[in-house]
């Protein structure tokens, strides 16, 4: 998988943090997996999900040092890409604003 917006996962969070650790593993996974559908992500990934946004488009959620933060992903897995969207709290994310901006 080719990862996009790689630069945006590095102002999420500092890197020594435990976040910023899971990032990096997460990011080193991502460009060695070549994924063909939601069900090889969740072999890698068992909590990874698929939400329906408002545009009518469906994003990759992963859930960050168990439910501390989600990552809000759009995978592309016909052209082999992962596309970064979002990186929020888990509270954040609960409020679902996040959903209308997608």
């Amino acid at each position: 998988m080719k990862l996009i917006k790689e630069s945006f996962l590095k102002t999420c969070t500092p890197t020594s943090s435990k976040a910023g650790k899971w990032l990096k593993s997460w990011t080193a996974v991502i460009k060695y997996s070549e994924w063909k559908n939601i069900n090889d992500l969740q072999k890698v990934y068992p909590s990874a999900g698929s939400v329906k946004v408002a545009s009518g488009r469906s994003v990759s959620i992963f859930n960050v040092c168990g439910n501390d933060y989600r990552l809000i992903t759009a995978i592309h897995y016909d052209k082999q890409r992962v596309y970064t969207l979002e990186f929020l709290p888990h509270a954040e994310y609960d409020k679902n604003k996040w959903k209308q901006n997608l």
